[in-house]
């Protein structure tokens, strides 16, 4: 349903109503899909974990720390790999550490039983991102991570691998979201060209729409200047630190974390090997309400650096009636094998667009609590503002 005049979504409001057959479905999409029993949990799933065009998916009650990450394969369910290749398990009803550096498989409480024409794929929260937790999905049968096949009936799993600071997790931690999408829909560089001109979906420092730079998606590039205000240009995270709790919100001082990165005379930046960085892009974007956007590398051969672990933006990041003139991407960097030198303006990544098939009835920003919309340079909101 599309929000009427005087709802928490303005925005949508005057919309054209919009309908495909393909696309990703909109959160009241998903609502149909869990009220039909093809996502279910034994715990029913809640009402906030449902996202303008995703949904989040919760752990269970047990986590098995394994010797190593693993593929079932077609041959195999993730179970019968777990009962050869388990160390140990937590116990996940009370508080439990999972420790820095050591890889953990977690049931979900979530089960799917999707119609043949539905896939998905996942992607870790922000907030996982942003404190280098490294997650992903495997699906029983599964011969690669992040995706549910087409028609999956079954289980799902979470590789967790705490990469910077060990942290204390909880039954029904969200740490990544799921989103599904019908059929194959394919949106070129020229869809996003006209969809620039009609929304424009770049906006710099001072809030005037910029030239979107497209080629193989919107092209983003990393801000070393900082803004007038402040002089720090990203953070760099402390190699010895304390227990970050996930529940903990608005908690500790980032300080105790993380080390400022100062803008340099030269606005640049040396990336040190397997450190992690918080930085931010010089663009200012907007997901428009019918449009999900994913972040992906920029080429490898460009440097060896990995840009952005959660990289799903929701509709109406950025996007708004107010007074929003798009918000900066946080991008979570971590470089490896050698240094590499970063420089203000250098392009390290860019935004794919996929069309939902239809308005979703909310969008991401403060009426549904969404933590990031008006973010600039921004550590994880675990950390004290």
């Amino acid at each position: 349903m599309i929000a009427a005049s005087g709802s928490l979504f303005p925005e949508l409001v005057g919309l054209p109503e919009i309908g495909f057959k393909t696309g990703i479905l909109p959160s009241q999409k998903l609502e149909e899909l869990v009220a039909a029993g093809h996502i279910s949990a034994a715990t029913p799933v809640l009402a906030e974990q449902i996202q303008p065009s995703s949904i989040d998916l919760r752990l269970g009650a047990v986590a098995y720390r394994v010797r190593a990450s693993f593929l079932p394969g077609e041959n195999s369910t993730v179970a019968r790999k777990l009962s050869d290749h388990k160390l140990h398990e937590l116990d996940l009803s009370r508080p439990a550490v999972l420790e820095k550096g050591c890889v953990y498989i977690v049931p979900l409480q979530e089960e799917l039983s999707l119609p043949p024409q539905i896939s998905g794929k996942v992607n870790p929260k922000s907030s996982t991102g942003r404190l280098d937790i490294f997650t992903r999905l495997i699906t029983d049968y599964g011969r690669q991570f992040e995706f549910v096949p087409a028609g999956y009936k079954g289980k799902l799993y979470a590789e967790i691998v705490p990469r910077t600071f060990s942290v204390l997790v909880r039954e029904g931690a969200r740490l990544s979201q799921l989103r599904l999408t019908r059929g194959a829909p394919q949106f070129s560089d020229a869809d996003l060209v006209r969809l620039d001109e009609r929304e424009m979906l770049v906006y710099g420092e001072d809030e005037m729409p910029v030239g979107a730079m497209i080629a193989d998606g919107l092209r983003l590039s990393v801000d070393l200047n900082g803004t007038s205000d402040s002089e720090i240009i990203g953070y760099r995270a402390k190699k010895h630190s304390s227990l970050i709790d996930l529940d903990r919100i608005n908690y500790y001082e980032p300080g105790e974390f993380w080390d400022p990165i100062r803008r340099t005379k030269n606005h640049d930046l040396v990336l040190d090997p397997e450190d992690f960085y918080i930085l931010a892009s010089k663009e200012k974007v907007r997901i428009p309400p019918g449009f999900a956007a994913e972040m992906v590398p920029y080429d490898p051969s460009v440097g060896e650096f990995r840009i952005h672990y959660a990289g799903f933006f929701d509709p109406g990041f950025g996007y708004g009636t107010d007074d929003i003139k798009g918000t900066r991407a946080v991008l979570e960097v971590r470089s490896h094998e050698v240094p590499f030198l970063l420089e203000d303006g250098q392009e390290v990544g860019s935004l794919t667009f996929e069309r939902l098939m239809c308005l979703p009835d909310r969008l991401y920003g403060q009426g549904i609590g969404s933590s990031y919309q008006k973010q600039g340079l921004a550590l994880s909101k675990h950390f004290k503002r």
